[in-house]
Formats: C-alpha cells, structure tokens, sequence
C-alpha cells in the first residue's frame, strides 16, 4: 500500500514537473499571435483612413491617371485597391496570419511557424509597408508618360543605366510578385510571367512593344531585371514561406536546366539592384536582417518538393531592435521616364 502511495505521488510530481517546463516555442507562438494580428489590423484601419503615406499618393496617381487616359481605367482602378485594405499586398497578410493560426501543420516546426509571425509583424509597420506601395505607385507613374514622378526610386531610364537593365514594359516592378500574377510554364518547359486578372492590361493595353517581343521569360527577366522594392528590400517580407520556397525551386530548375546545356545561368537574386531613392532606414533594417532569414528559411515549408534538416533563423533575435526602430522617410521624387 505504502509502495503504491510512494508510485503516484511520483507520477503526479513527474506530471508537474512537466507542465511546469512548458513549451517555450508554442509560448512565444500564442503570445505572438494576438501582436501580430493587432499590428495587421492597425495597419489596415490606417489604409482606410489615408494615413499611409505611399497610400495616399496612389490615390492621387490614380485620379490623374484616370483623367488623362479614360481607357485606363479598369487598370487603374485595380491599383487604387492598394491604397486600402482591399488590396492584394495586405489582404495576402491577412491569409497569411490565418494560415499561421488555423493551419500549423502547414509549417516543418513550431520556430518556423513563429518566424513567420514575426516576418508578418514587420511586414504590417506602416512605414515598411509605405515603401513596399512604392512599385504599384510607380507602375502608375510610368502610366502617366513622366507626367507623374516615381517616389523613392530613381528614373526608369536612371535605373535602367546603373543596372545595365532591359525594358520589360510598364509594370516591370510587379513582375515577380505573388501579389500580382505568377510564374507558368510553357509547353517547352519554360517558365514566363502571367498576371492575374486585370492586371493583363499591363501587356494587352500598355505595352505594344511588349507583345511585339513575346512572354516574359524567368531566365530572361532574371539575368536583365530592373529595380523594384519587392525584389531588393521587400521579398522575404512580403512573401509567405510557400513562396519563397517556389522562387527557390524555380531559380534551381531554370539554373540546371542551364547548366545541362552548357551555358551559363544568371540568379534573378544574386545582387540587388540600384535604383531607391528615399527608401526608409526600416527597410535598410530590415533588408539587413532578411538576408539572413532567406538563407535559412525557403525550405521550411512544407509545401516544399524536398525538404532538409531545418536550422534556426537568425532573424528573431534582430526583431527586437528593429521594432524599436524609428525613421523618417523622405519624398525621393524623381521623373518617371
């Protein structure tokens, strides 16, 4: 009897003992949640009152836009979501947040699962997410026929010089981004851009040239590709881990590909491109503290076609100093052709 007493009182200290330790990383997963879920609705009701700066001036874009070409605008109506909580930049963060709560199978651990917490939280500051707005806001200026200037960046024609770049058309800083369109191969097993939606008025209505010259082919792009905030400053941020892990297997398969005949592959990621102008210290930051986070993190999900072993990201442990960060931005207005 003595003995049986002596068991379950070890059992139940065993018991306690464990619940006592917890479990660290779903800990930081449960208190994350809610901040980031506050963040990302803080940052749509700034969206929706204007007070997003880049925001505001698509509005402004878009009305002049609209008035000197009528014909454009379905188009420009389209980019006039992404001044509010309408648009496909912020209503991919909110996907994103569900998809962390609701489906935590989805990630290979519980710490990639709360870095992505994090990379949203950064993703959703007012002033990071103003810099990201800056594509879709130029894309409106070069509508304009240099009527309208870009904002924190450098000319087209500036760009194109300092990255030795080709004219992929108007709306070349989209192309790339989830947000607007995808990556689809073609029956010779060659990947080219395809936007959703509306937005193939960018090729159908805008850009003759353009469909002179045919798809706009991965390796293509990638070798030649111009400036934009998305693929310099934004990519890790304002991608989910899916995506990053698809522009991976794509970059390897166009590269083998290249290589097994012979020739020579040039990575669409291997340098960043010249061409901010103005871009926040936030988005310095935070570039700084991403390329160390992609190198760890494309393959975590599970989405992946293979998978590895897993290591921990460094970038949880810059989050704490960039969230305390604080900035000012300036116009960086420059002519837009």
């Amino acid at each position: 009897m003595a003995q049986m007493q002596i068991t379950k009182t070890l059992v139940l200290a065993f018991v306690l003992l464990l619940s006592a330790c917890g479990d660290p990383v779903q800990e930081q997963i449960d208190a994350q949640i809610p901040l980031t879920e506050q963040r990302v609705q803080q940052l749509g009701d700034m969206l929706d009152s204007g007070q997003i700066r880049n925001a505001k001036f698509i509005t402004q874009y878009a009305d002049t836009v609209a008035k000197k070409s009528p014909q454009l605008l379905s188009i420009v109506d389209e980019f006039r979501k992404d001044a509010t909580s309408s648009g496909p930049l912020y209503q991919a963060l909110l996907e994103r947040v569900d998809l962390v709560k609701t489906q935590p199978q989805m990630f290979a651990n519980k710490q990639a699962r709360f870095e992505e917490l994090l990379n949203i939280y950064q993703a959703a500051d007012p002033i990071l997410y103003s810099d990201a707005l800056s594509d879709p806001l130029n894309v409106l200026a070069d509508m304009s026929d240099g009527e309208l200037p870009r904002v924190n960046s450098m000319s087209k024609a500036q760009s194109m010089a300092a990255n030795n770049a080709q004219d992929f058309g108007v709306g070349e800083q989209l192309i790339g981004n989830p947000a607007y369109g995808q990556w689809q191969t073609d029956s010779n097993g060659m990947s080219f851009w395809a936007w959703y939606g509306v937005y193939r008025l960018l090729d159908d209505v805008l850009d003759i040239d353009r469909k002179r010259r045919g798809k706009v082919y991965y390796s293509r792009w990638g070798k030649s590709r111009n400036y934009s905030y998305y693929h310099d400053y934004g990519r890790t941020r304002y991608s989910s881990p899916t995506q990053l892990s698809k522009q991976t297997q794509l970059e390897t398969r166009t590269r083998k590909s290249f290589e097994s005949r012979g020739q020579r592959f040039t990575s669409a990621y291997g340098k960043n491109r010249s061409g901010a102008s103005g871009v926040s210290s936030q988005s310095k930051t935070a570039q700084a503290s991403a390329s160390r986070f992609s190198s760890n993190n494309t393959n975590k999900s599970k989405f992946a076609k293979s998978s590895s072993a897993t290591s921990k990201s460094k970038y949880s442990k810059s989050n704490a100093s960039f969230r305390n960060s604080s900035s000012s931005t300036s116009r960086g207005f420059r002519r837009g052709k």
